[in-house]
């Protein structure tokens, strides 16, 4: 499931979420509602490649990663894994997530 939210500031963001309800990614904010709904477009067309995922960890050794679109633009970010192999695994229900939303549109 995908939510698009909207923030006090009348900006936009998105949540791509587990079938069990947890967030999978969290988008960047986007100015207009339409923006965020491209992005999303954007998800559900990615090939999976080496520039598509940035693997990172912050300064408390936790593991993160982003997504970019074909373009090298962020679309969004993971929540924050205690292991690189939990974060492999994130990258990889993300993309079992995104083709399965992209069979039902």
């Amino acid at each position: 499931m995908i939510e698009i939210e909207k923030d006090r500031s009348n900006e936009y963001s998105f949540v791509l979420k587990a079938e069990g309800g947890h967030a999978l990614l969290r988008s960047i904010v986007y100015s207009k509602k339409e923006m965020a709904e491209e992005a999303i477009r954007d998800l559900q067309t990615l090939k999976r490649n080496r520039n598509t995922f940035e693997r990172r960890t912050n300064h408390n050794g936790e593991f993160l990663f982003s997504i970019k679109n074909k373009n090298g633009r962020l679309i969004g970010n993971s929540e924050l894994y205690q292991s690189e192999a939990g974060m492999e695994n994130g990258i990889k229900n993300l993309i079992r997530r995104i083709n399965s939303l992209s069979k039902e549109n």
